[in-house]
């Protein structure tokens, strides 16, 4: 049998049975093909989409959380992926590898859910309310600026100072919030105030 083959037609029929081929050894073959049109249900898709700000640093990275368990219905909610936000203009979706880490940081057993109070001379922690602690906080507060605020410097004007006590302020935060800690800090004559962000 004579067969007429061009060279182009040779160059063709070379080209198709080295691409079928390929595609056979990576597994496109009609038995693989026939599972790969089969779609699975998403991970993701019956969870609950919450976005946030990544409470690690002061970049303020977006953050997408996805849990399951309806908190309306009286359920509790289970945390089950984090990811970055591509939407987020900060980080547009990307995450360090602590802010990656961060499911593991809110499941941890040894995470503090409560706060926690060791009474002075004592050698154990206890677990108190909210309002205990802020109670405690604004007792603490409270006595530390009558016992020490400066009304008036050595030439007679009112200055309001209260140095024997300093404010850190988060990061991750947003304008307004920033803006009403500033103005609450200073209106208490807080001096010594700085931001997460800076150190």
């Amino acid at each position: 049998m004579n067969i007429d083959l061009s060279r182009r037609s040779f160059l063709k029929l070379f080209g198709a049975g080295a691409a079928a081929t390929s595609l056979g050894a990576m597994g496109f073959g009609a038995a693989e093909a026939a599972v790969a049109a089969h779609v699975r249900q998403f991970k993701l898709a019956a969870t609950t989409e919450t976005r946030n700000i990544c409470t690690y640093c002061s970049v303020a990275c977006g953050i997408i959380m996805y849990s399951k368990g309806d908190l309306n219905a009286g359920e509790k909610a289970e945390l089950i992926h984090i990811e970055g936000d591509a939407d987020h203009p900060t980080n547009r979706g990307t995450l360090c590898p602590k802010g990656a880490a961060l499911k593991d940081y809110v499941k941890a057993e040894t995470r503090l859910t409560k706060p926690r109070y060791r009474a002075p001379g004592a050698d154990q922690f206890q677990e108190i309310t909210w309002d205990e602690a802020l109670d405690k906080i604004a007792r603490a507060l409270k006595d530390d600026r009558d016992a020490n605020l400066i009304e008036k410097n050595a030439a007679g004007t009112t200055v309001n100072r209260w140095t024997s006590t300093g404010f850190l302020a988060a990061s991750a935060t947003t304008n307004e919030t920033a803006w009403l800690t500033y103005k609450t800090v200073r209106s208490m004559g807080i001096v010594g105030f700085d931001n997460q962000a800076r150190v």
